[in-house]
């Protein structure tokens, strides 16, 4: 597989996006899951499949995986954002129970950045490290810390929401 070619649409996000937009979805309690669709991880030699819920809103961002005692082996959180953030941009742990690993992806959904995220104890944001990206970014997503690098992903490769990309 060519690592490089950008597959990534936000086609592929238009019905979740609808549903989002529309108002069809209600405010979520904090430990619920948001609506998720499936993806995969390609490096070089395969596709990976994976679930991830999807973050659009600026709430939805904003408390991202807060609070979730686990996250399925295979299951992420995919941030998406209609402008491109800053490489100073970043992600902290703030009321995040799980070590988590972040990929910076630009909006081809190909890898920049890959950052390991640990809970943060304290019960003040401001004592929180931020995570910064140190790359421009589109897209971040978020998985249990570990699953990039066991799985042989990394900086090149990229996400797909393409059916046929992950077979």
């Amino acid at each position: 597989m060519n690592r490089h070619t950008p597959v990534f649409s936000l086609k592929a996000l238009v019905p979740v996006l609808g549903l989002l937009f529309s108002g069809c979805l209600a405010a979520l309690p904090d430990n619920d899951a948001l609506p998720a669709v499936q993806a995969c991880l390609i490096n070089d030699q395969k596709a990976i499949p994976i679930t991830v819920e999807i973050a659009t809103s600026s709430e939805e961002r904003s408390h991202g995986l807060m609070e979730r005692e686990a996250l399925a082996e295979n299951a992420g959180m995919l941030f998406v954002y209609s402008n491109q953030r800053r490489a100073d941009h970043g992600f902290w742990m703030y009321r995040t129970l799980i070590p988590l690993d972040i990929a910076y992806m630009n909006r081809h959904g190909n890898i920049r950045a890959i950052r390991q995220m640990a809970p943060c104890p304290s019960d003040q944001g401001r004592d929180c490290p931020t995570y910064r990206a140190g790359v421009p970014f589109y897209l971040a997503l978020e998985m249990n810390q570990g699953y990039f690098e066991s799985r042989g992903i990394g900086v090149g490769d990229r996400l797909s929401m393409e059916p046929a990309d992950c077979r």
